[in-house]
């Protein structure tokens, strides 16, 4: 059986998607679970590093390496994630402009880590794709946060030491929450 492969998504592909990347990654190592995990921009500084400040925020909270060049999002990255998190609702409908049917799976990271916090559906070992359409018929019965923003993840690139330290928080906080609701449609895999 192949990998489940999740997609972080964000403008640039250097600070948000990245450091959820690299988190994510980490979160799964740590339960010992496989998944390949990877991250795309919508308008990528194509093969430039993590930012200095993300790369730092990804080691604090536990990322295992800062390796990274960023790269385009593209229809074929989409066509072949099974899950796809991204960074604000903006990123989200630019995913799903490339490829409508990827709007069975994807979400804004926020929204995924709200929308699993909510569900009382069991993951099975496994039907990671079954969990994730699950999750995904749940969107309608889990009203938006007001605002709607809250959905959405600032962009901290060119911003101060404590938008970063905020985002990085906001990030940590979700992915942490997606990787054990995940755990057990993963040890399937």
């Amino acid at each position: 059986m192949s990998a489940v492969r999740i997609l972080l998504v964000c403008t640039g592909n250097i600070c948000r998607s990245p450091l959820a990347e690299q988190l994510l990654r980490a979160r799964f190592a740590a339960l010992g679970l496989q998944a390949e995990v990877h991250s795309a921009g919508t308008r990528a500084m194509v093969a430039s590093p993590m930012t200095d400040e993300a790369a730092a925020l990804a080691l604090k909270h536990g990322a295992l390496s800062t390796d990274h060049s960023a790269r385009q999002l593209t229809e074929q990255l989409v066509a072949d994630a099974d899950l796809i998190l991204t960074a604000t609702r903006d990123h989200r409908r630019e995913v799903v402009t490339l490829l409508p049917k990827a709007t069975r799976y994807t979400f804004t990271l926020n929204q995924f880590a709200r929308l699993v916090s909510a569900t009382e559906t069991e993951p099975s070992a496994s039907a990671f794709s079954a969990f994730v359409a699950s999750i995904a018929a749940t969107r309608g019965l889990h009203p938006s946060p007001t605002p709607p923003t809250l959905d959405d993840i600032d962009d901290p690139y060119r911003q101060s030491a404590a938008v970063y330290t905020r985002v990085a928080a906001i990030i940590d906080d979700s992915v942490t929450t997606i990787a054990a609701a995940l755990a057990p449609a993963l040890r399937g895999h």
